[in-house]
């Protein structure tokens, strides 16, 4: 049968993931390392785990409120007011969705009409300009470079603004750069989203995990929170990926269109990984977020480790100054990202990921992630330096 004339050709235009493609070769390979999923290597808590159990053991197995369970849409309220001094009601202002992912589907078909564009710094996390897509909208890419630091400018966004942008996506700290945007350069894109009345999607799943300094949230700013839809989530904050919960945060208004989509879509996130997430939010409250400076401490460690041993090999290597992930560039080998990363991964057994699949600027680049022990990091760092060691005296 030719299933080619049923398939959507939005679908057929849209690539694989770059990022799972490495991932599942790797995971075929006899003692491949794998450094391309951002996943953390943490365990979740047992607290939280029996927090998940239990419900089930009760028979807390049916539906929640489509919203979520109110009782974890306030302690969400509770931790955006005390973390990023942001203020939303629980009642109808705070969405819990399957993972951040979810979130920022809903807010882009809440949003799009076909045509409309969408500002999206690149490099940046490999399902936007697919999900935008997918909404019958335009994703269009904004160059981030390393000579700014991966962040995006005000001069970068007007030279591609139209009469058809509507959206910007905000995703800081940046997935894969690890780029952060500091208060102050938040303030200068605020003024444009004002001045150009553009509405900010801020996928802020890194925000637990900046190193240098507090991380800020463009909804915090003057007149930006009427036109911000904040996305975050458990999984990385709170080593929480495979339990996939998340939660928007915006105004009402914009809320109830993303509720329709979410009750007809999904009807609500599961009702143990809900109980799982209150029960983390309540702990870290408890212990004043004591568990999660550990988690970033360890981060932190791994951070400086990487960005230490890429640079004494000669492959240059921003700092980032947030996530888990270092952005080195590679063209000093002779080769672009795709290249190095296939030869790195056959010859050494060791799994990166090119820096193109997060963007046209990431050409030059390869993805690790550090969201690994730090063994594993050695032991990959060792590989690299021999690989590019027996490269220079081919």
């Amino acid at each position: 049968m030719n299933y080619d004339k049923y398939i959507s050709e939005i679908t057929k235009n849209i690539k694989p993931s770059g990022i799972r493609k490495f991932f599942d070769v790797a995971n075929s390979m006899k003692d491949a390392i794998s450094l391309g999923v951002g996943e953390p290597d943490f365990v979740t808590p047992w607290s939280v785990r029996d927090a998940a159990i239990l419900s089930i053991k009760r028979g807390y197995t049916q539906y929640t409120s489509n919203a979520g369970m109110l009782e974890l849409r306030e302690a969400i309220a509770k931790y955006l007011n005390l973390r990023y001094n942001l203020t939303y009601d629980p009642n109808d202002e705070i969405l819990v969705t399957v993972g951040a992912s979810e979130g920022i589907d809903l807010a882009l078909r809440a949003l799009l009409n076909a045509g409309d564009e969408v500002l999206i710094p690149d490099p940046s996390y490999v399902s936007y300009s697919p999900c935008v897509s997918l909404c019958g909208g335009v994703p269009v890419p904004v160059n981030c470079v390393v000579e700014n630091d991966f962040k995006v400018t005000p001069k970068d966004l007007m030279d591609k603004i139209t009469s058809k942008t509507k959206v910007l996506i905000m995703p800081y700290p940046n997935n894969p750069t690890g780029a952060i945007m500091e208060k102050s350069h938040l303030v200068e894109i605020a003024k444009l989203c004002i001045e150009k009345d553009i509405i900010v999607i801020s996928d802020e799943i890194y925000s637990e995990l900046t190193y240098d300094e507090e991380h800020t949230s463009i909804a915090s700013l003057q007149g930006m929170r009427e036109r911000t839809i904040v996305i975050n989530g458990f999984s990385k904050a709170f080593a929480m990926t495979g339990w996939r919960l998340g939660y928007v945060a915006c105004p009402r208004e914009l809320l109830e269109q993303m509720y329709k989509i979410h009750q007809y879509g999904i009807m609500c996130a599961p009702t143990a990984s809900q109980y799982a997430g209150l029960k983390a939010l309540n702990d870290a409250f408890e212990d004043n977020f004591a568990s999660v400076r550990e988690m970033h401490e360890e981060y932190d460690k791994r951070r400086r480790f990487l960005v230490r041993e890429l640079n004494n090999m000669g492959l240059e290597c921003f700092e980032p100054k947030g996530a888990f992930y270092v952005f080195p560039k590679v063209s000093s080998t002779g080769m672009n990202g795709e290249q190095f990363a296939n030869d790195l991964l056959f010859t050494k057994k060791v799994a990166v990921v090119p820096g193109n699949a997060f963007g046209q600027n990431g050409n030059d680049f390869v993805r690790i992630s550090y969201a690994y022990s730090m063994e594993k990091l050695k032991k990959a760092i060792k590989r690299i330096a021999e690989y590019l060691e027996e490269r220079k005296n081919s």
